[in-house]
């Protein structure tokens, strides 16, 4: 919607013109009614119309200078006289000015106005079709060079490498590997991917988006640098150096770096940190490069957000060769972190507990692989439990929990996400406890949940809630609908085929783990339970 500025100091006629033409029918709209041509220059030295109708003789400031004015500030206004003069000598002022028309007041009729801003539309709509025509043709032709040069690196460092020479050439047109320059590459991957994706509308947009950006940045920097968007979470940097200068490449580049990290933060609220590679003379040494630092995980996932680091092979070694230590911790972990979502302090024992283990893993550096296994693992035994609570619906399927952890790149990003996940599970626990208006029952039915593996007694529960055994059980009913031996046999039942689906524990194993003594009885209370035994729960 274009802006119009009504300037006039006959007030009759500013009334007059202001209430007798349909502004947003024409698509536009009226920003302001001014009695003299200063007041209209203080506002449009801010904020200049699109449109300009303005009396000409005028107190402080006359319409033919406040066109002028206006027309220094915003060339392409369109402007309409209002005047009692019909003199030459004012038509032909404004038409050095060029005043689109000008208007006589002693004739002037609303709709003849209104005639005249529907051609002025008319015109500003075709030309800013025009315009945006030609800077999408533009877009489009920049996009298509970022496109092959980004597909052509793709292909450099996937396909068998026939004709370095040719490979020179090609990548030197890019201004990478120029005539008497080496290369020096670097990794940079986005932080906070899930954040990110949930601002930006599509991938498309922030590619758009952040390719502007570096490549403005970029310009501005030494040593000069190709940046190339490599997939959805990383881009490649190439500087380009003369080697034996006496100058420090990756000192240079780093510092490159900073300047990118601080203006990504700033405008667009985006954070990467960066693995720099080591110096390439030549195509075959650039492609090896850039597959070692794009199949560098171990020291990706351990980069702190921001840091920028050189690639050290050392730690991908250390990865491969894998760290079964970790589930030596697993059941401590499992414990620490089901007992924090049970207890009684909430969101800020849970993120402590995750905080803590992921410090730990931090400081031992296990295989990335590894370290998602095992917070898997966790989560999905957490969700076998919290799935038996009242109302508590798991949040992801395990095949969800499985593709989501695997997707993560950095041990923050997985900390992060924990943060979230067990926050939303902690939600709908207590969703679930509340169900009951009692809040012993609730504690009554989270010692129940934390101890499905020992023997739960109603005495023990009444003792742990300072009530007599009696008055509880009472209570419970009430409240429930069931007494609380037929909620623990209900849980432990429910467990047990959370247990029977999931894993490939035997009827013996799962009737231990739920401290069942004889698997006769175990069985036997099942079928009541659930119309079948568990092998044939299991077989179907």
């Amino acid at each position: 919607m274009y802006n119009v500025m009504l300037v006039d100091d006959d007030y009759p006629v500013i009334e007059l013109l202001s209430e007798a033409i349909s502004w947003n029918e024409l698509g536009l709209n009226l920003m302001g009614s001014y009695e003299n041509g200063m007041s209209a220059w203080e506002e449009a030295r801010s904020s200049p119309p699109d449109i300009l109708i303005t009396d000409i003789g005028m107190p402080k400031m006359n319409g033919l200078e406040l066109s002028a004015r206006i027309k220094e500030v915003k060339a392409d206004v369109r402007i309409a006289i209002l005047s009692c003069h019909n003199e030459f000598q004012y038509a032909q002022q404004a038409m050095r000015l060029n005043v689109q028309d000008y208007l006589l007041k002693d004739t002037l009729d609303p709709e003849e106005l209104a005639q005249l801003l529907r051609r002025f539309k008319q015109a500003m709509d075709e030309e800013a079709q025009k315009g945006w025509e030609r800077s999408r043709m533009i877009h489009l032709v920049d996009e298509s060079k970022e496109l092959r040069k980004e597909q052509s690196l793709k292909n450099f460092i996937h396909q068998p490498l026939l004709s370095p020479e040719t490979w020179r050439h090609e990548l030197s047109e890019y201004g990478v590997l120029k005539l008497g320059y080496h290369c020096l590459p670097v990794v940079g991957h986005l932080e906070d991917v899930r954040e990110i994706k949930h601002r930006f509308a599509s991938n498309q947009t922030l590619h758009f988006a952040l390719g502007n950006v570096l490549r403005e940045v970029l310009d501005q920097l030494n040593p000069d640098a190709v940046h190339v968007l490599y997939d959805a979470k990383s881009s490649l940097l190439l500087f380009a150096y003369r080697p034996g200068l006496g100058s420090n490449i990756y000192d240079e580049a780093a510092a490159c770096l900073k300047e990118v990290q601080r203006t990504l933060e700033r405008v667009l609220r985006i954070r990467m940190s960066f693995l720099i590679g080591r110096g390439c003379a030549d195509p075959e040494a650039l492609k090896a490069g850039l597959n070692e630092l794009l199949a560098c995980q171990h020291q990706r996932f351990y980069l702190e957000p921001q840091e920028i680091s050189k690639l050290n092979g050392a730690l991908e070694q250390k990865s491969l060769n894998g760290d079964p230590d970790l589930f030596a911790y697993y059941d401590r972990a499992s414990s620490e972190l089901r007992e924090s979502l049970l207890g009684k302090k909430g969101l800020c024992a849970v993120r402590d507990t995750v905080d803590r283990w992921i410090s730990w893993i931090q400081e031992k550096r296990y295989a990335p692989e590894s370290v998602k296994d095992w917070v898997l693992k966790l989560l999905l035994d957490l969700k076998l439990r919290l799935h038996l609570l009242h109302s508590l619906s798991p949040a992801y399927t395990a095949d969800a929990l499985h593709k989501e952890i695997m997707d993560m790149d950095s041990l923050n990003e997985l900390k992060s996400w924990l943060h979230d996940y067990l926050e939303s599970t902690l939600q709908a626990m207590d969703r679930g406890f509340v169900g009951s208006r009692r809040s012993e029952v609730a504690e009554a039915c989270k010692y129940v949940s934390l101890r499905l593996d020992q023997r739960i007694t109603l005495d023990d529960v009444a003792g742990c809630l300072h009530l007599n055994p009696s008055y509880f059980s009472r209570m419970f009913k009430k409240e429930t609908g069931v007494t609380f031996i037929e909620y623990v046999t209900r849980m432990k039942m429910e467990r047990a085929k959370e247990l029977l689906r999931q894993t490939d524990r035997t009827v013996g194993e799962i009737c231990e783990s739920l401290a069942y003594d004889n698997v006769s009885y175990f069985s036997k209370t099942f079928k009541a339970y659930a119309g079948v035994t568990p092998v044939e729960f299991r077989n179907g």
